[in-house]
């Protein structure tokens, strides 16, 4: 009887002292074998193409003379939104001129469309596949999961292992960050567009390839750059936090305020990202808007 107490008192007090999963040293010896057998495929065949992306959006960027940069910047912003989004980004961009920051917010921002070309390249497919199979999706569904979840220092861990400091872990850090909006709403979009339309098409003789971009994906739009937009915010945050193992720009700024205690650095490197990300969000919003599925149901 008293060991039946005792045994339940224990159970009461410490119901996890009967049982040790060494998960810390699985998940290491995990990673460890990854990057024993991964490391050389990461290094050639990864690598040169996310660095060769990466050096000629920034070659690209740095290549415009900052006033016209600031006139393309105001077309665009008026094109995709409003003239009031227009001014509001060329004065975005011109505070961050003044402050002193231009070249490292050109890094930053060829980061970030690096990280969401991949994102689109790799995503949509997947959420096209997603929104065809639910079989695939439940499958993907929990892995999305976990890459969005995931706390984003995790990330740096295998990707500095994988394929050394610099701006390329960085990178592909963000990109598995980033990535799950896209195909979520992907799939989300092409999912709700209404069944009556792909009769009318079916019945019109359309193939499924017709059928996908000739109507689902157009009305499925306002959906995806809405996971766009997610995927840009959540690459510019990711981007940001990768400046700790070596990523350049706006991040960097930052993490050397914070390093050396100078407040003023971190605070303009924080400011700029801001106003950064917010034009980001209006230019990105305002082409959702425009979008034919919008069109469609304001009709």
């Amino acid at each position: 009887m008293s060991e039946s107490l005792e045994f339940l008192r224990t159970l009461i007090n410490d119901p996890f002292g009967f049982l040790d999963i060494p998960i810390r040293q699985i998940l290491t010896d995990i990673v460890n074998w990854i990057v024993a057998n991964f490391r050389d495929f990461s290094r050639t065949y990864i690598s040169p193409p996310v660095r060769g992306v990466m050096n000629g959006v920034q070659g690209a960027l740095t290549a415009i003379p900052p006033g016209i940069f600031l006139v393309g910047v105001f077309l665009l912003g008026w094109w995709a939104a409003s003239w009031r989004i227009a001014v509001f980004a060329i004065v975005s961009f011109a505070l961050i001129g003044f402050m002193g920051v231009w070249d490292q917010m050109i890094i930053t921002l060829s980061l970030v469309m690096t990280a969401v070309f991949f994102c689109v390249v790799v995503g949509l497919p997947l959420g096209i596949l997603s929104s065809r199979s639910d079989r695939f999706y439940a499958i993907l569904r929990p892995i999305l999961d976990i890459m969005q979840t995931t706390p984003p220092f995790v990330y740096l861990v295998p990707a500095v292992m994988l394929f050394s400091i610099g701006n390329v872990p960085g990178l592909i850090a963000t990109i598995v960050f980033a990535m799950p909006p896209v195909i979520r709403l992907t799939n989300l979009g092409l999912r709700q567009v209404n069944s009556e339309f792909i009769e009318a098409a079916v019945a019109f003789g359309s193939s499924k390839g017709q059928i996908l971009w000739k109507v689902q994906f157009p009305l499925a739009l306002p959906t995806i750059m809405a996971g766009l937009n997610q995927t840009i915010m959540l690459s510019l945050s990711m981007v940001v936090i990768a400046a700790i193992i070596g990523a350049g720009g706006l991040g960097l700024e930052v993490y050397a305020g914070l390093e050396r205690l100078n407040i003023g650095q971190a605070f303009v490197g924080g400011i700029a990202i801001v106003l950064l990300a917010m034009v980001l969000d209006r230019v990105t919003q305002g082409l959702g808007e425009k979008a034919p599925g919008v069109r469609h149901k304001i009709d």
